[in-house]
């Protein structure tokens, strides 16, 4: 059986995991169980009174039942967002 992945091996992506957190690297793996491998990742962390922080994290492995969303990041456009400048509410956990 197929995740649909594959196309983003060695791609950037965004993963939203269950509890609000927003992980951002290069996909390098995963697994049977969607356990991810992220390279050059950071975490963005969303206030509503300062701008995006980025807390670089490196090589990250993420569990695959902590995941609820996966999608491929545009490098072009996200190389050109201020993220100093842009406020947001920090995302809530996944309720079931």
């Amino acid at each position: 059986m197929s995740s649909g992945l594959e196309s983003y091996i060695n791609n950037t992506v965004s993963i939203i995991t269950s509890d609000g957190r927003n992980f951002v690297g290069t996909l390098k793996g995963f697994d049977q169980t969607i356990n991810v491998i992220l390279d050059e990742s950071h975490e963005r962390v969303f206030s509503t009174t300062n701008g995006i922080e980025q807390v670089v994290l490196g090589l990250h492995i993420i569990r695959g039942d902590n995941i609820a969303v996966i999608g491929q990041i545009d490098d072009s456009i996200d190389s050109r967002l201020d993220f100093s400048s842009i406020r947001g509410e920090p995302l809530g956990p996944v309720v079931h």
